[in-house]
């Protein structure tokens, strides 16, 4: 069984700690002020979940003593009812069969939340079963979420954000449509000695306009967020081999699991997204979005070991 051991958090804390004490002194004399919002990006299987369970006891415990909430973009997604209605609506998009790409979240559902939590007001935080209808998945009713800030004298000071595509900004039009045609043009150029590996150019554009067109709502999330952690692969290609990891360790552990080539097949309905949107979650999240940008987000870059081989203050 492959155990991930982080040796990102001791990148990460320093750098929360520092942007959250600039928080903190900006808002020092407000008589409510909002909790520090943190963003946290990373491809399945980098070793994101470990490090916010780490992050979270870490900002929780002495002698930070902060209050903590984890946020999961997963846990937005559709009701099943919802989602089986959207796929119907798009027969021809397979990237909306299923959930994962951006338009399979409930955004208003999600802005709700950050605005309650914004104004320290108690606030229920949503829950998703992914197992539930043989993993297809539906929201957990709403009486079994989680309540925050019950306690008026210890609110949430910290929120963290996090997801596989949280961050993801849409692109123009015509970068959409220049990502789509090159992946095209390497797929129907691709030879046994230079394959064509992704998956954008196996979707036509109106798919993947679907999704840009429904990631523009997303940018209401991201833009109120202070800082932002990326978790990046040197290959995104490493998701694969990753995720086949975690199968056969729940395969192990649980006796049931997605066989080899389920997950091939799960992969790749999220693959053409990574390959549209990691540019620029690379260039900055915030680049366009806030004055004083510089120094708000950290990128990891790792290996196929899943160790950070290189850290990028952005």
């Amino acid at each position: 069984m492959t155990e991930i051991r982080d040796d990102k958090a001791q990148h990460v804390i320093p750098f929360i700690l520092s942007l959250l004490s600039q928080h903190q002194t900006q808002h020092a004399n407000d008589s409510n002020p909002p909790p520090f919002f943190i963003g946290l990006n990373g491809v399945q299987g980098a070793g994101k979940s470990v490090l916010v369970d780490i992050l979270k006891k870490t900002l929780s415990s002495p002698p930070h003593n902060l209050s903590t909430v984890v946020f999961s973009l997963d846990d937005l997604y559709l009701t099943h009812a919802d989602q089986v209605s959207l796929a119907q609506s798009h027969p021809d998009n397979p990237l909306l069969q299923h959930r994962g790409q951006p338009s399979t979240h409930d955004i208003p559902l999600a802005l709700s939340v950050f605005a309650s939590l914004k104004a320290n007001k108690p606030t229920k935080i949503p829950q998703y079963n992914k197992a539930a209808f043989s993993g297809q998945g539906d929201r957990v009713p709403e009486s079994e979420w989680e309540e925050v800030n019950t306690d008026p004298s210890s609110p949430v000071r910290v929120v963290l954000f996090e997801g596989w595509s949280v961050g993801f900004r849409p692109l123009s039009e015509q970068a959409l449509e220049a990502k789509h045609s090159a992946a095209v043009s390497s797929l129907q150029n691709s030879t046994p000695s230079n394959p064509y590996s992704g998956r954008l150019g196996h979707n036509t554009l109106k798919s993947v306009t679907a999704i840009n067109d429904a990631l523009m709502a997303y940018d209401n999330l991201t833009s109120q967020l202070d800082a932002f952690i990326h978790i990046d692969a040197a290959d995104p290609l490493f998701v694969y081999k990753w995720r086949l990891e975690q199968e056969a360790n729940l395969r192990a552990s649980r006796g049931s699991g997605m066989t080899d080539k389920q997950v091939k097949h799960f992969v790749d309905g999220y693959y053409p997204a990574y390959e549209l949107y990691t540019d620029t979650l690379r260039d900055g999240v915030f680049k366009d979005t806030k004055t004083h940008w510089q120094g708000r987000q950290l990128r990891l870059i790792v290996g196929e070991d899943r160790k950070v081989k290189e850290v990028v203050t952005i």
